[in-house]
């Protein structure tokens, strides 16, 4: 059974909470207004507060934040400054506690979890991901559901709290059908590393394609950045020319080593390079793959709207964004009815006939 629930969306997700909040009204058939509005000031030293706009009392409460919006700017001390992951994440918390526990029930939508990269300890670090959950926690938020965390087993840190991992696979290779034509008969799924094999096999599973891998070679006695840097890219997996290969991650970030792979897969001869993220950060610019292109390296880059991705690069020609605004709206409408989420998970034999359909049509 549905409940009257209300919308809050950060600014630094405003483009992405809109198109939901469309879906949402197509979904649920009306044209109730669910958004309500927040005004996040920030004073001239950097302090700020959020004031919401309306009552959120007794309401199922959703709040959506990009804490990767790395395009939102604000004034301190006469200088311009680009909100940061922390400056994000502080604004979040600030919403919660604006609506001081009134609301029924706190959903929070994070597709790019906060600190996801720093999500377990070596030694004297900080644990930052875990702490950041806690956080939530101990402010009352009831649900936590973000999208492809890095990964998922830091959950362990807030057992007693739903935590749910959305995989955007199927919008994505829905995408991916509609546009490429590959043959699934000679695909080959790669993990860029050991980390990512879960993922790989996921995809590997939905496309019924063979799978292969990548393993870093780092060198220990440096420390870059504050990472021991890669002194190659080893591939471990099936040894033909002319395959279509996908290379899947939940994100890049510099683009270094998916660069790296790109090289090493085309010395292999392959009939198609593609490379699918659920985020993409080009935290370095984009020159790197704008050669790796020009030079025949890869096809395409299949990512999503879930995080901000800059103008200039939605304009690339090898750059393809998903909009996954509608799966969204799904999450949020069946949260809302407490209709169980396992539909929005499944979908491998959907998958698997279309695949089968368009070899068909060849």
């Amino acid at each position: 059974m549905s409940q009257d629930f209300k919308f809050i969306v950060l600014n630094n997700a405003k483009e992405l909470g809109n198109k939901v909040e469309e879906h949402l009204k197509k979904i649920r058939k009306d044209n109730v207004e669910h958004l309500v509005a927040v005004n996040q000031v920030r004073f001239s030293n950097g302090e700020a507060k959020v004031e919401l706009q309306s009552s959120v009392r007794g309401k199922d409460v959703f709040i959506l934040a990009d804490v990767g919006n790395h395009s939102d700017t604000y004034r301190m001390f006469g200088k311009n400054h680009a909100m940061s992951p922390d400056d994000h994440f502080q604004d979040l918390k600030r919403v919660v506690s604006a609506i001081r526990g009134n609301a029924d029930r706190i959903t929070l939508i994070m597709p790019l979890l906060y600190q996801s990269r720093q999500h377990n300890t070596n030694g004297r670090e900080s644990m930052d991901c875990a702490i950041a959950l806690q956080e939530l926690e101990k402010m009352s938020v009831d649900t936590i559901a973000t999208f492809d965390a890095h990964d998922p087993n830091v959950y362990n840190a807030i057992p007693l709290m739903s935590f749910d991992n959305f995989f955007p696979t199927h919008t994505i290779l829905n995408e991916f059908i509609e546009n490429e034509n590959v043959n699934y008969d000679n695909l080959l799924i790669v993990s860029p590393d050991e980390g990512a094999m879960k993922r790989s096999r996921y995809y590997s599973s939905m496309l019924g394609a063979d799978i292969g891998m990548f393993y870093k070679r780092r060198d220990y006695s440096k420390v870059v950045n504050g990472k021991n840097p890669i002194v190659e890219h080893k591939y471990l997996g099936r040894e033909e020319e002319g395959l279509d290969y996908i290379i899947v991650d939940d994100m890049i970030a510099s683009g270094g080593s998916i660069i790296d792979i790109f090289k090493v897969i085309s010395t292999k001869k392959p009939n198609s390079v593609y490379s699918i993220a659920t985020f993409s950060l080009f935290t370095e610019g984009v020159e790197i793959f704008d050669k790796a292109y020009e030079d025949g390296l890869f096809n395409k880059i299949y990512s999503t709207n879930l995080s901000y991705v800059p103008k200039e690069i939605l304009e690339k020609e090898w750059f393809v964004s998903v909009d996954c605004s509608e799966f969204l709206a799904q999450v949020i409408d069946n949260y809302n009815k407490r209709e169980s989420i396992s539909p929005l998970l499944n979908g491998k034999l959907e998958m698997l006939k279309k695949i089968e359909d368009k070899k068909t049509k060849k």
